[in-house]
This record gives structure tokens, sequence and C-alpha cells, in this order.
């Protein structure tokens, strides 16, 4: 299964907005950090703040936060709101399929369980985890001025 370029960009706005947690973040600047035009992240807004992943505050100040903890938004939540379809094969569209095998085919049964493996995998990663992930992301999507100091041994994780 390929994701679209709308939900890359979806999660990618999530990920800066949890970033830069306490602050509004701005399209021009999101888009900015990432590449990307502001009218395509203008577009993906829509969908997100539909869901209640993110909020706009509108004004001279405005800009665009969470709608909830990163904690509580999941790969998953941003998937079904982006994605328009999750037709792997013919066969899973309404109406469409001509295969007289439709109702009792093998394939569509190995195709659903690994759709639905898919959507566990990514019910179990929120927006927080991807952050937490990287460490200079801040650094890394010009939030931070400076990248953060490297770990001392006493500091650094153990293996």
């Amino acid at each position: 299964m390929r994701l679209t370029k709308q939900t890359n960009y979806a999660v990618r706005m999530l990920m800066y907005c949890a970033a830069n947690d306490g602050h509004l973040s701005r399209i021009p600047e999101i888009a900015r950090a990432y590449g990307v035009s502001e009218l395509f992240l203008f577009k993906i807004l829509q969908p997100l703040t539909k869901a209640g992943l993110v909020e706009t505050v509108r004004g001279r100040n405005g800009g665009v936060r969470l709608g909830r903890d990163a904690a509580k938004i999941t790969l998953f939540d941003v998937v079904k709101v982006t994605e328009d379809s999750f037709a792997m094969a013919e066969c899973f569209e309404d109406g469409v399929a001509e295969c007289p095998l439709v109702d009792s085919c093998g394939l569509n049964a190995a195709l659903r369980k690994a759709l639905n493996a898919f959507f566990d995998v990514l019910a179990d990663y929120t927006i927080d985890d991807l952050v937490k992930a990287r460490p200079q992301i801040n650094f890394l999507l010009g939030l931070d001025e400076f990248p953060p100091a490297e770990l001392s041994p006493l500091q650094a994780p153990a293996a």
C-alpha cells in the first residue's frame, strides 16, 4: 500500500506542531521547513481541523496547534482522515468487481487481513512517538537555532 503525499505531509505538519509545543505554528513556517507549498498545506489543514487533530487560531498572530495531545494522535487517526480509499484490489470496491469469486476469494481475505495488520501497526504509533524518536527535530525543522548538546556518557541511553 502506498500512502498519498497528503497523508505524508499531514503527519509532518502534526510533527511540526508537536515539536513546537506551547507555540502557534504558522503555515508559511511549516511549508518552509518541509519545502512544500503553503497552498498544499492549507488543503491538508481542512480535514485535520474537521477531525479535531489540529486547531486553527485566526488573526494577525494566529496559527495552528495540535487539537489534542500528541501522545493521543495515532498514525491511524491521520491516515483514516487523509486517505480516500483503502481498496488494495478491485474486489475491495463496492459494486465494481466482476470476478465470480468475489464473495469467496482467498486473495480478498488475505488482503483484508494484511490491511487490518497495517492499521493495527499505525494505531500503535503516535505523533509524540515520532517526535521523541528524533532528539534534534526542533533544530532540523528550524525551530531551534542550535542543535541540542551531545549527550554525555552519563546521559546516554543504555544499550
